[in-house]
């Protein structure tokens, strides 16, 4: 949760959490409150309006930063809604329904799943989009963005990537997501879902 509050655009709104997430992490293993105190160290030199615009020109800018999951296996083809349906699924089997605006690949999404769902579901999302994560985190530190130290902290708390993952993962930081669809396994390794009698929304 704490990562999923963090990894968001930092509204003034959302910024001032950030003294209440600080606190919640101070209890965490040694390497992830080293990346949770790296990332506060850096936001804290930054003020809310430096903040927003390196968000901006981070996320929204930088075709290897994309927040998105399904991006990284899909890029910008057709074939990514078929992708993001796959999320929809994921979630409403898992008994949620995603009632925001954002996109369901949204790592901040599915962060916030991970951390208040008790499904298995959760960490089959991450899993499926491991490869992703890492290239995301490998072009943050490109960039020498302290959003590096939240996709850090994330991977730590992941099992190690398997050599299949990371080949796929070496492969995307090289070439970058995909554009065409010849050849491209588009839905990443994310299986279908059958929905369940929805619990929770997402807000």
């Amino acid at each position: 949760m704490a990562a999923s509050i963090l990894l968001d655009y930092p509204s003034p709104e959302r910024r001032a959490r950030f003294d209440v997430v600080r606190a919640s992490v101070a209890v965490l293993p040694d390497p992830l409150l080293r990346a949770f105190g790296a990332f506060f160290e850096a936001a804290d030199a930054m003020t809310g309006q430096q903040l927003e615009a390196h968000f901006t020109a981070t996320f929204d800018l930088k075709r290897k930063c994309c927040p998105y999951l399904s991006y990284y296996a899909a890029g910008d083809t057709r074939r990514r809604g078929m992708a993001l349906v796959r999320f929809v699924e994921a979630y409403r089997a898992a008994g949620w329904e995603v009632a925001a605006d954002e996109l369901p690949d949204y790592l901040p999404m599915v962060l916030e799943f991970s951390a208040l769902s008790d499904s298995p579901i959760a960490r089959e999302l991450l899993a499926a989009h491991r490869d992703g994560i890492e290239v995301l985190r490998s072009a943050l530190e490109t960039v020498h963005s302290p959003y590096a130290h939240l996709v850090e902290a994330v991977s730590l708390s992941l099992p190690a990537i398997d050599d299949e993952t990371r080949r796929r993962y070496l492969d995307l930081v090289n070439e970058g997501p995909p554009t065409e669809l010849v050849g491209v396994s588009f839905l990443g390794n994310l299986k279908p879902f059958t929905a369940s009698p929805t619990k929770d929304v997402f807000v």
